[in-house]
C-alpha cells in the first residue's frame, strides 16, 4: 500500500516576512548600486567607492521602511485577491 506524502507546508508567516523584506533591501541596495556604479564612472571611482556611498545608515532606514511598505501592500493584494 502506498502511503501519500504529506502535504508541504509553506514557511511560517514569520518567515515569510523575512524573506519577502530581505528580497525587498537586496533589489534597493542592487538598484542603489548600479546607480551609483554608473554615475560615479570618473578616474579613481571603484566598485568598492560605489559601495562606500551606499551603504549607510540612511539609506539602511529607507531600505527597511520601503521594503516593510512594500511587504504590507503586497501582503494585502495577496488576501484581497
Amino acid at each position: 500500500m502506498i502511503q501519500s506524502p504529506k502535504p508541504r507546508r509553506g514557511p511560517t508567516p514569520l518567515w515569510r516576512a523575512v524573506i519577502e523584506t530581505t528580497s525587498i533591501v537586496f533589489l534597493f541596495y542592487s538598484n542603489l548600486l548600479m546607480g551609483e556604479f554608473t554615475s560615479s564612472n570618473g578616474k579613481g571611482k571603484s566598485l568598492t567607492f560605489a559601495l562606500r556611498n551606499i551603504f549607510t545608515g540612511t539609506n539602511f532606514v529607507i531600505a527597511i521602511i520601503s521594503a516593510s511598505v512594500g511587504y504590507f501592500v503586497f501582503e494585502h493584494l495577496r488576501k484581497s485577491l
